[in-house]
C-alpha cells in the first residue's frame, strides 16, 4: 500500500507539499497539483483521514442527542438528519438519553474533548446548565437550552391553530389535549396553547393531560388513553402526537366508539404511522425533511465559523385522514 512519502517521491515533491496539495484545493501552482494528483492515482494511494482530519483540526463527525429513536418522530429525524449531514461530509455519532444517566454529559465532554465538531441536542433533559458557557458549535432541535444557542423548529403557533380548525369543522364540544411533560421547556408547547386560545374563543371546552416525563412508548400511551375513557366520558375530540393518537384510535375502537362519527382525532407531528393501521389519521404534520436539513447545514456553518441566513422557524401544513 503506498505511502505519502511514496507520493512525493513519484511527484519530486516535500512530503508537506503532497500534505498540503491534498488537503487545500488551491495550494500550489497548476503544475505541482498536477503531478501530485497524477502520483495519487499512478500508485493508487488512499489519504489517512485520520492524518487529514489532524491537519484540520477536524473529526468530520457531528453528534447527535435525541431521546430515543423507538418513536417515529426521532427516528425520521435521526435519518433525516444523518442524509443531510452525510451530503455536507460529515458522519454522525448518536445518543439516545432516555434510561440512561450522564449520557449527554459524554457527549458534551466529547465535542470539549475534540472528538467531535458539533452537536445537534434535541432531547428532552432536565437540566440545560450543562450547556451554558460552551464555546463549541451546538444547535438545539425544538429545546430551549440557552439564549447563545440556535433553536431550529416548526412554527408551532400555526401548528395549534392548524389542529383548531380541523376539529372546529365539526362542533365537538369537549376536547381532550395529551401532551408531553410540563418540566420540559421545548416550543413544541406554543402549539396547545395555540390550540387552546382558538378552542375556548369558541366556546369549547379543553383539558390537557400530560405524560410522564420521557414517556414515548405504545404502553405508556395507551394506559393514558384508557384513563382518558375513564375520566371523560363526554370527550369527543383528541389531539396529541402520532403515537397517544395512534393509541386513543386502537382504545376506541375496543370500546365500540365509532371514528369519526362519535370522536374526532388529530394526531400532531405527522410521522408515517399516521398513514398506517385501520385508518389514516388526520394530521398536522411538521416539515422533518426541512428542519433537519437546516440543523445540518446551521452546525456545519458554526463549525466552519460562518453565520447563515436560513430561516429557524419552519411552517407545518395539515394532512386529510379519516379520523376527523
Amino acid at each position: 500500500m503506498a505511502k505519502i512519502r511514496d507520493v512525493a517521491k513519484e511527484a519530486g515533491v516535500s512530503v508537506g507539499t503532497v500534505s498540503m496539495v491534498l488537503n487545500h484545493a488551491d495550494y500550489g501552482s497548476p503544475a505541482i497539483r498536477e503531478k501530485v494528483q497524477a502520483a495519487v492515482k499512478k500508485l493508487q494511494y488512499v489519504p489517512s483521514e485520520m492524518a487529514r482530519n489532524l491537519s484540520l483540526k477536524r473529526t468530520m463527525t457531528v453528534g447527535i442527542i435525541v431521546p430515543t429513536v423507538a418513536h417515529p418522530f426521532f427516528a425520521e429525524l435521526v435519518e433525516a438528519l444523518e442524509e443531510s449531514l452525510y451530503h455536507l461530509g460529515y458522519k454522525t455519532m448518536l445518543c439516545c438519553t432516555r434510561q440512561k444517566e450522564n449520557a449527554e454529559h459524554v457527549f458534551i465532554d466529547m465535542l470539549q474533548r475534540q472528538n467531535m465538531d458539533g452537536i445537534i441536542m434535541g432531547a428532552h433533559s432536565l437540566d440545560t446548565s450543562i450547556y451554558e458557557g460552551i464555546k463549541q458549535p451546538i444547535i438545539a432541535f425544538d429545546r430551549y437550552l440557552s439564549p447563545d444557542i440556535p433553536v431550529v423548529h416548526a412554527d408551532h403557533v400555526l401548528g395549534g391553530r392548524l389542529a383548531a380548525q380541523a376539529f372546529l369543522q365539526h362542533d365537538c364540544h369537549h376536547i381532550v389535549e395529551i401532551s408531553g411533560s410540563q418540566k420540559v421547556k421545548t416550543p413544541a408547547g406554543e402549539y396547545h396553547q395555540a390550540f387552546n386560545e382558538v378552542m375556548q374563543a369558541h366556546g369549547v371546552r379543553t383539558d390537557i393531560v400530560s405524560l410522564p416525563w420521557n414517556a414515548f412508548g405504545f404502553k405508556e400511551s395507551l394506559e393514558l388513553a384508557e384513563q382518558i375513557f375513564a375520566d371523560y366520558s363526554d370527550v369527543d375530540g383528541i389531539l396529541g402526537s402520532d403515537i397517544s393518537v395512534s393509541s386513543c384510535l386502537e382504545v376506541a375502537v375496543r370500546r365500540g366508539i365509532k371514528v369519526p362519527e362519535q370522536l374526532k382525532l388529530v394526531a400532531y407531528d405527522g410521522t408515517y404511522i399516521t398513514q398506517n393501521g385501520i385508518c389514516r389519521l388526520t394530521a398536522v404534520r411538521q416539515p422533518i425533511l426541512a428542519l433537519a436539513e437546516a440543523a445540518a447545514k446551521k452546525i456545519v456553518s458554526l463549525i466552519n465559523g460562518q453565520q447563515d441566513n436560513l430561516p429557524l422557524v419552519f411552517p407545518p401544513s395539515l394532512l386529510p385522514g379519516e379520523t376527523c
